[in-house]
């Protein structure tokens, strides 16, 4: 898990970059599809923001203890009828009371057994999926409508560390890669790395592969945006944005297969 002060500056960021994209919206702009298909800009924002607003004030006693999750329609409900204008005053004002929680927080909170949306963790898990999630949805307002958005720093890498914690799983369920085969996944930037997975009787991610049956290559965010079923694969594919060497079969086959979430 990541310090405090790794936490805290991402949620930072991503507040901000929140608000610095919501400031630039033309009307037109916050009533565009956006990669969700169940949501148009402004609902993206929305669904974002009410989470922060069930966090407010709010600190779990233990893991089965659920939060207020009935502010996020509350919010979602008092909002709607506001002009854009007012609306982003509104989310403002949930990430000022969020950054004040974020600023009395201590180490030992992190700790903390917490309800999570994947089960029970702790309160710091909590906040990195929040991480997690804010990185995907900025990006969902973002791509398809062209703005450039900065793909680097602590935010990015808490974003992909929630694909890299799954690589197992995706690997071993979603793409299938058969037993006795293995799997090296380069990234090109803005995050660059190497992940490797071999499947020996289970998925399991290893240190370094001399040979690897594929390898398959994307940038970070082309990488994060496929595994959580944001883009298109065929797209990415007649792109280049996504590409493979060795198994050709098994290069194709991970590449539309990197979804793990939606």
């Amino acid at each position: 898990m990541r310090t405090l002060d790794e936490i805290r500056a991402a949620l930072e960021k991503s507040f901000h970059t929140t608000e610095t994209l919501c400031a630039g919206l033309a009307d037109a702009n916050w009533r565009a599809q956006s990669l969700c298909p169940d949501w148009d800009v402004r609902g993206v924002v929305s669904h974002v923001t009410s989470v922060e607003a069930v966090l407010i004030d709010w600190l779990p006693e233990d893991a089965a203890a659920l939060p207020p999750l009935a502010k996020m329609t509350e919010f979602e409900s008092e909002n709607a009828g506001l002009d854009n204008s007012a609306f982003l005053d509104r989310v403002r004002a949930i990430y000022d009371r969020r950054r004040r929680n974020l600023a009395t927080l201590k180490d030992e909170d992190l700790q903390r057994p917490s309800w999570t949306p994947v089960g029970p963790k702790t309160y710091g898990r909590f906040m990195e999926i929040r991480v997690f999630d804010f990185w995907v949805h900025e990006r969902d307002i973002a791509t398809p409508l062209a703005i450039e958005t900065d793909d680097t720093g602590i935010d990015a890498e808490i974003a992909l560390g929630e694909v890299e914690g799954s690589l197992g799983y995706i690997v071993g369920k979603k793409i299938g890669l058969p037993d006795g085969k293995s799997i090296s996944f380069h990234l090109t930037g803005p995050i660059t790395r190497d992940l490797h997975i071999a499947v020996e009787g289970k998925a399991t991610r290893v240190e370094h592969l001399q040979h690897p049956d594929v390898e398959v290559t994307a940038d970070s965010t082309t990488f994060i945006q496929l595994a959580c079923g944001r883009i298109d694969p065929q797209q990415a594919i007649d792109s280049g944005a996504i590409s493979w060497s060795g198994d050709a079969e098994l290069g194709e086959r991970a590449a539309r297969n990197l979804r793990f979430t939606m």
